[in-house]
């Protein structure tokens, strides 16, 4: 047990699921949060910071400003043991309690100021270009073009996606109303098309997709999907537990197969489920109420289960419409923009993290 007889709970991956667990958990344990990263990153909120990069200013928050009490560690995790995990910089890190949060490969920098100044300079990328290429048919690559058509209505913007249709996870439905909002915003959509991306330069200005067309444009962004930062674990005592996609096997309480008091939430879990925030948090506030449980040293047959819903959607396309799959509905406009699209959910996160909106 750690300090003050409180038992201690590492939490590895500072994402959106990690630190609303750590957050949620500090009351009741002795909370170790450990990152890359110094700060916590809203990622629906991504996309608007790129094309207004002040509102990164409230996306990204600092993990030392909402956790109170807790230890911050700023490094990675390179292997697990029986009850320590060992970090990056040669800390060993003993715990009672365990959570695996690290959802996907990392690619932003570790310092807060250091991500604004990308913003910018993707910003930068944007006010300077007369036409723009967007590789990637995907949630992040539907929103960045709406991004942009809305705030830069006079730039040129090409999707190509290799897909057959927009937004694979949810319905053709929503799809289709997708395509016709961003058609009547004058982007072009390429489909079942792809770009060679060890091809790709900052300097180039003529790209050729893989049917043979060709695409000019100023500037490009790639928004096709990050790996699973899981392969670390391969070397550690839960490489038995990773499945073949290289992703952790939860049981319906969330703890990892095998283990009594080791949990996995959020992206790096095979649930079968869409990956989206909101079911990552979903994941950290149930692991959160399992953890007291144990804690309090009740058995395991009382600790809550997880249950998948019905797959619902919200696409933000630009700052006032919006696309939105319900069970029974699929809603495009401003109906949608007004539930997601204004303020991104941001105002929303920084409450739940106990801050200003």
């Amino acid at each position: 047990m750690a300090a003050e007889g409180k038992a201690r709970v590492v939490v590895v991956g500072g994402g959106i699921a990690g630190s609303l667990l750590a957050k949620t958990m500090e009351p009741h344990a002795d909370v170790v949060l450990l990152d890359p990263k110094d700060y916590l990153e809203i990622p629906w909120a991504e996309l608007r910071s790129m094309v207004e990069p002040s509102f990164a200013e409230r996306s990204l928050i600092y993990h030392r400003d909402y956790l109170t009490n807790a230890t911050i560690v700023t490094s990675s995790a390179v292997n697990i043991m029986e009850h320590t995990v060992l970090t990056a910089d040669g800390q060993s890190l003993a715990y009672d309690y365990l959570v695996i949060a690290t959802g996907h490969a990392l690619t932003s920098p570790g310092n807060r100021n250091e991500r604004i100044k990308e913003f910018q300079r993707d910003n930068g990328k944007i006010e300077s270009s007369e036409s723009v290429l967007i590789i990637g048919g995907g949630p992040t690559g539907v929103e960045l073009a709406g991004e942009i058509a809305v705030d830069y209505p006079e730039k040129k913007v090409t999707l190509v996606h290799r897909g057959s249709r927009l937004l694979e996870f949810i319905g053709n439905k929503a799809s289709k109303k997708c395509l016709d909002w961003l058609t009547t915003k004058k982007v072009d959509v390429l489909f079942q098309q792809s770009v060679d991306l060890d091809l790709l330069s900052d300097t180039e200005k003529m790209y050729t997709t893989s049917a043979g067309e060709t695409v000019r444009a100023d500037c490009h962004f790639v928004c096709i999907g990050k790996p699973l930062s899981s392969s670390w674990l391969h070397d550690t005592i839960l490489k038995e537990s990773l499945d073949n996609k290289g992703r952790l096997m939860v049981e319906n309480d969330l703890r990892i197969k095998g283990y009594n008091n080791i949990f996995a939430i959020g992206d790096i879990t095979d649930i079968p489920e869409i990956k989206q925030g909101y079911l990552a948090q979903k994941h950290a506030l149930l692991v959160a109420k399992n953890l007291r449980l144990l804690i309090k040293g009740l058995p395991s047959s009382k600790l809550e289960t997880y249950s998948t819903g019905y797959p619902l959607a919200l696409v933000s396309l630009g700052r006032n419409d919006g696309l939105a799959q319900l069970p029974f509905i699929t809603l495009s406009g401003c109906l949608p923009g007004m539930i997601k699209s204004r303020d991104l959910f941001v105002g929303k996160t920084r409450k739940q993290m106990g801050l200003n909106a």
